[in-house]
């Protein structure tokens, strides 16, 4: 399972109805919840079986479920890594906290867990930010960008995170513990009974916004959805002739060569396949 059958089910099961639906199959509390339970849906094409059958598809096309505190939120067995965010107002950016944008996802980054690491035999993956819109309990947009087209690789943030850590470090007269944050100092008052967390915390725009120049969105729509593939991502799919022929049947569904900026380098122009659909 990849992408490709991931944008075919979307277009094949639009779950707008999203709480209602997955509270009432007793998987999810919350909207958070449900666009992540949506998400394992699309991928592992669970809909409508019995829960045993959901639980064993699930199992044979992840590698790993995360949580909330370490990235990513899954990975396909042989694939790509998957975080899903949910935003509630169309312009919201993407609340990252203390994890950086990710270009790809390494297994030496400090930020995954002992069990992602492990979940399988692995040194880089490439990541699909999957960003959904619910308003009112409703799904209302979806959109799935891989982390190279979307952001710098990781030497521009950590950069920023360096220069942050070594200058908080760089204060006298205090006590700085380890720590895996941009600082943890000790000992900061006269007792020194009192200590301070310095935490970065990371956000970023979300991708209708920052792809604006090749997709709008159509809000008179009840649902729409968008991605955007590099031609060289795109061209390792051998499924990807299914999704053209979906195309072709299905008039609401477009696929659209595009030039998008490179992350590293806005001024070069990469070209890359833009998926849009609406109802």
């Amino acid at each position: 399972m990849n992408i490709i059958d991931a944008i075919i089910n979307i277009v094949n099961n639009p779950v707008t109805q999203l709480v209602s639906c997955y509270q009432g199959k007793n998987r999810a509390n919350n909207a958070g919840d449900a666009l992540e339970e949506y998400v394992k849906d699309i991928f592992a094409n669970t809909f409508e079986i019995s829960e045993k059958e959901r639980i064993n598809k699930i199992n044979e096309v992840f590698s790993y479920l995360g949580n909330n505190s370490n990235p990513p939120d899954a990975m396909l067995k042989n694939g790509d890594a998957i975080e899903v965010k949910k935003i509630e107002s169309d312009n919201s950016a993407l609340a990252l906290n203390s994890s950086y944008p990710k270009h790809k996802l390494l297994a030496s980054n400090h930020m995954i867990s002992a069990a992602c690491k492990k979940a399988e035999n692995w040194i880089e993956k490439d990541i699909i930010y999957f960003v959904g819109v619910v308003k009112q309990n409703k799904l209302k947009h979806i959109c799935m960008v891989y982390g190279a087209d979307y952001c710098a690789a990781d030497d521009s943030y950590k950069c920023i995170k360096n220069t942050i850590k070594n200058g908080v470090e760089a204060i006298p007269g205090v006590e700085f513990a380890e720590t895996k944050e941009l600082g943890h100092i000790n000992k900061v008052d006269p007792l020194g009974i009192t200590y301070m967390r310095v935490r970065g915390m990371w956000g970023i725009e979300n991708p209708w916004k920052v792809f604006d120049y090749v997709f709008k969105r159509d809000f008179s729509k009840d649902f729409t959805f968008m991605c955007i593939i590099n031609d060289t991502k795109w061209n390792t799919f051998c499924n990807r002739d299914k999704l053209i022929d979906l195309a072709n049947f299905e008039p609401n569904l477009n696929i659209k060569d595009v030039k998008i900026k490179n992350p590293n380098n806005p001024t070069q122009l990469n070209k890359a396949k833009l998926i849009s659909f609406s109802r």
